[in-house]
């Protein structure tokens, strides 16, 4: 079989993606998920998305980790999935479209893609970092240096050792200004770390503010890919009118034999 797919990257954050409308891609087959997504024997990619009717909104988003497994909200990838939805002209310059942790709101502006998260009603705090889910679970960690941190080698170990096998997406944050952040994100399901996430930078954002380290309700996120921008609301610590804005970006499309 041959499938057509197109390859968009939100601040480094790549997927593949593919028009999935007439139900033409076989979305048990986790093998092949992986295969597209492997960066030496196939396209490579962070994640799969596909892009599916709906009756109750413009379109549904099914995102899939490069592991193969069908995954919780992927924030750049619903940015990405706006700009190819605006580019198949399924949407105008506003959109509602549905995803694993429901309803989602995006605009889209030349290449910028404002994306409105899940409300988050809950952070846990600890002495050494905050938990909170964002659409996805993340942990949240204060770091110095954060250019020589070992992302790699301290992520597998939190996200295995402190989150057992279901795990969590684990950020490392340093502080630069009184709004602004620079942040590392390993990904479960990619096992590695990524040039950004948008649940990450988004759940950086709030946990910044929950714990002081910020008074501003719009944050600004450099990550290793760009930055990203996130606005909210905040009432007796619960977070909402929370959006997510940064650049969704067509690399290229082509066709790959299955």
């Amino acid at each position: 079989m041959k499938l057509q797919f197109f390859k968009y990257q939100g601040t480094g954050n790549d997927f593949v993606i593919i028009d999935n409308r007439q139900d033409i891609f076989p979305k048990n087959n986790t093998k092949l998920v992986a295969q597209l997504c492997d960066r030496r024997f196939g396209v490579g990619a962070d994640g799969l998305i596909l892009l599916e009717n709906d009756k109750m909104s413009d379109f549904k988003m099914v995102y899939y980790n490069a592991d193969g497994g069908e995954s919780t909200m992927c924030g750049n990838g619903g940015r990405c999935l706006v700009a190819f939805a605006h580019f198949l002209g399924v949407i105008g310059n506003e959109t509602t479209f549905v995803a694993v942790d429901g309803l989602h709101e995006a605009t889209i502006e030349g290449d910028l893609v404002n994306l409105k998260m899940v409300d988050v009603d809950e952070i846990r705090e600890k002495p050494a970092y905050a938990f909170l889910d964002t659409g996805s679970p993340h942990h949240v960690q204060l770091v110095e240096e954060l250019q020589k941190f070992d992302v790699h080698k301290e992520g597998a170990k939190l996200r295995y050792g402190l989150y057992g096998k279901a795990g969590s997406n684990i950020n490392f944050v340093e502080q630069e200004g009184s709004d602004a952040f620079q942040v590392r994100t390993y990904e479960r399901g990619v096992e590695d770390e990524t040039y950004s996430c948008g649940t990450g930078v988004t759940a950086v954002a709030i946990a910044m503010h929950k714990l002081g380290k910020t008074n501003s309700n719009t944050v600004k996120i450099t990550t290793p890919g760009g930055d990203l921008s996130i606005s909210f609301e905040q009432n007796n610590g619960h977070y909402t009118n929370i959006h997510l804005k940064g650049p969704a970006i067509q690399v290229y499309k082509g066709e790959i034999e299955c």
